[in-house]
C-alpha cells in the first residue's frame, strides 16, 4: 500500500494545472505535490493518477514516488490566496502527494533524445491507459538527472467517467500521431513484447488494491470499492494484450538531429516555460 504522510506546511501552488496542485512539506520532511480531492475534476483524477502511477511503476517506467496525504483543512486559513484557501479548506482528509523533482525541467523533444525502446515502451502504455496528454503541447514529462519521469496521469482511463460504456471506449484505437515521443521512432512492438505479459489480473489486482475505499465509495452502479477495481481490471487488462494492434501512428519518423518537421511548424505554439514540478 501507498505509505501515509501528513501535509505540516503549505508551500505554493502549482498553477501550470488545471487543478492546481500545490507543493507541500510533509512531517517525514519530505516535499511533494498535493493533488487534492476538493479540486474540479474529483477524487477519479486522484484514482487514475495511483492506478496509472502504480502500474507504471511496475513496468518499469519512472514515475514519482506516490504517497497518501492527510491535510488537516486548518493549514488553509492562513493562506492569503482566496482561492488556494478553499481549496484546502475543502480538501481536508485524505489526498494524493507525489515526490516533488527539485531542479527537475519540462520535456523538450528539441533538447533532449530518446531511443526508439523509452519512446516505444512509454507510447505502449499512454495507449493501454488511454492518455489524452503527453502531446506536444503537453507532454506531461520531466527530465530529472538525465532521466525521463512521467507526470500526471489524472487525464487517463476517460471511461472511468462512464462505466456502462467502459468497454465500448476501452476498444477503441489510439491515436498516437500527436504524442510527444512520435517523432522518436517508437519500438511499439519490442514494447508489447516486454511490457503486455506482465500486466495480469494479479499485478492490476494488486495496484487497484493502492486506490483508497474512501475514494472508491459511493460509485454509481457499483456495490463496494472492490467492485468498482474489480472493473479497473477488467478494462485494462484485455485491452493489454491487443492495443499495439490498435495504436495509430501516421506521423512516426525517426526523429532526425534537427527539430522534428511536424514540431517545426508550431514552434510558435511551443509551451517554452519549463515545468519545475511533478504535478
Amino acid at each position: 500500500m501507498l505509505s501515509e504522510v501528513i501535509a505540516t506546511r503549505y508551500v505554493t501552488p502549482l498553477r501550470e494545472g488545471g487543478s492546481l496542485p500545490g507543493i507541500v512539506e510533509g512531517d517525514d520532511l519530505g516535499t511533494y505535490v498535493m493533488k487534492f480531492t476538493g479540486a474540479g475534476q474529483g477524487r477519479k483524477t486522484l484514482v487514475a493518477e495511483v492506478v496509472c502511477g502504480r502500474l507504471a511503476q511496475r513496468l518499469g517506467l519512472r514515475v514519482p514516488r506516490l504517497v497518501q496525504m492527510q491535510l488537516d483543512p486548518v493549514i488553509g486559513l492562513g493562506e492569503p490566496d482566496q482561492e488556494v484557501q478553499e481549496l484546502l479548506k475543502s480538501s481536508g482528509g485524505l489526498n494524493l502527494g507525489m515526490d516533488y523533482l527539485p531542479g527537475s525541467i519540462g520535456f523538450d523533444p528539441l533538447a533532449y533524445q530518446v531511443d526508439p525502446a523509452e519512446a516505444g515502451r512509454v507510447v505502449w502504455f499512454d495507449a493501454l491507459i488511454n492518455n489524452v496528454d503527453r502531446s506536444w503541447r503537453n507532454p506531461n514529462m520531466l527530465v530529472w538527472h538525465g532521466d525521463l519521469w512521467l507526470i500526471d496521469h489524472g487525464a487517463t482511463m476517460i471511461w472511468h467517467h462512464n462505466w456502462p460504456g467502459a468497454k465500448t471506449a476501452a476498444d477503441k484505437p489510439y491515436n498516437a500521431s500527436d504524442h510527444v515521443l512520435a517523432p522518436f521512432g517508437p519500438d511499439l512492438a519490442a514494447a508489447a513484447a516486454a511490457l503486455a505479459p506482465l500486466v495480469t489480473r494479479e499485478l492490476l489486482m494488486e495496484v487497484a488494491a493502492e486506490v483508497p475505499d474512501e475514494w472508491l465509495v459511493d460509485e454509481p452502479g457499483f456495490g463496494s470499492a472492490d467492485e468498482v477495481r474489480r472493473a479497473y481490471v477488467d478494462t485494462l487488462l484485455p485491452r493489454a494484450a491487443v492495443i499495439h494492434e490498435r495504436i495509430s501512428m501516421e506521423a512516426r519518423a525517426k526523429a532526425p538531429s534537427g527539430p522534428p518537421g511536424w514540431l517545426t511548424d508550431h514552434l510558435t505554439e511551443w509551451p517554452h516555460k519549463k515545468k519545475s514540478d511533478s504535478k
